[in-house]
């Protein structure tokens, strides 16, 4: 199964790029976020006339989350237990829910797209939201993992979290003074892999980035980031065996900031396979 990720950045504005992408690259399951939309403005046309099926949640024209696939889907969640909600001025803890996750079940893997929040600056309310969301996020995972450790989980999607200094190649974003680097998201993402997941793309992809702002040639300089990421519990990370990240989505016309990140799994065969080397130990 080849699972493929990307921060689509409006799926409206977008939908033949995405379209095209699947087909060429052979994707079976993408996980899209900032799809920009309602369930019932989503371009469903275009997806179904290349055979694939949608599962999309979304609230408004910001935000978004949407899976595509080509295999059955089952089990549809929107939101995880305990994800918490957030609205400017509001304190409490009943916020309203934003359109930040959906899973499904596809070929025995619980995938779920993820769109973090983004955290806006250090001293901004998100800020805070974002950490509780990420809290909350690696409470649903220690649970998930502690009540079935043998479960394939894939957390894929915008973290907006560059976990490592090698992560992080704009010199605007600077840790102590913005977000995505600071040491309190970057303890969040730990915990997430102490919770249970791995980065299945680094072992494989060391290198690269998955973002690059659109001002300031960003693009062009190489002056990007690394925020979008596959995580998997071991029966995923088991079951890897090639990752890429596509920075030549980032080229031509009208592209997402962000580019698709996808992995090759071997489902059926990860746990008998003895002449396929091990990237996790």
């Amino acid at each position: 199964m080849r699972l493929a990720t990307w921060n689509v950045n409006s799926i409206r504005a977008r939908v033949e790029r995405t379209v095209d992408f699947a087909v060429r690259e052979d994707i079976d399951v993408l996980a899209m976020q900032e799809i920009k939309c309602r369930p019932d403005q989503f371009p469903y046309a275009q997806f179904e006339d290349a055979g694939y099926s949608v599962e999309a949640h979304g609230l408004n024209q910001w935000n978004g989350v949407a899976i595509a696939s080509r295999l059955p889907m089952t089990d549809v969640e929107h939101s995880f237990p305990g994800m918490p909600g957030f609205a400017k001025g509001h304190e409490g803890t009943d916020a309203p829910l934003e359109a930040r996750a959906i899973a499904a079940t596809v070929g025995g893997v619980k995938v779920w797209s993820l769109y973090v929040p983004n955290g806006r600056s250090l001293d901004d309310p998100h800020y805070v939201y974002k950490l509780d969301w990420l809290s909350a996020l690696a409470q649903y995972t220690r649970e998930t993992l502690d009540h079935d450790p043998d479960t394939a989980l894939a957390l894929v999607g915008d973290f907006n979290i560059a976990p490592t200094d090698d992560d992080n190649g704009d010199p605007t974003v600077v840790p102590g003074v913005t977000t995505h680097v600071s040491e309190p998201e970057r303890a969040a993402f730990r915990d997430l892999e102490v919770a249970g997941l791995n980065d299945v793309v680094r072992p494989l992809v060391p290198t690269g980035f998955t973002y690059w702002d659109y001002k300031q040639l960003r693009f062009p300089r190489n002056e990007g980031l690394r925020i979008d990421f596959i995580l998997g519990s071991h029966a995923v990370a088991d079951a890897v065996r090639g990752a890429a990240i596509h920075r030549n989505e980032r080229k031509g016309e009208i592209p997402s900031d962000h580019v698709p990140v996808v992995v090759d799994l071997e489902l059926d065969s990860a746990e008998d396979s003895d002449d396929v080397p091990m990237i996790f130990g």
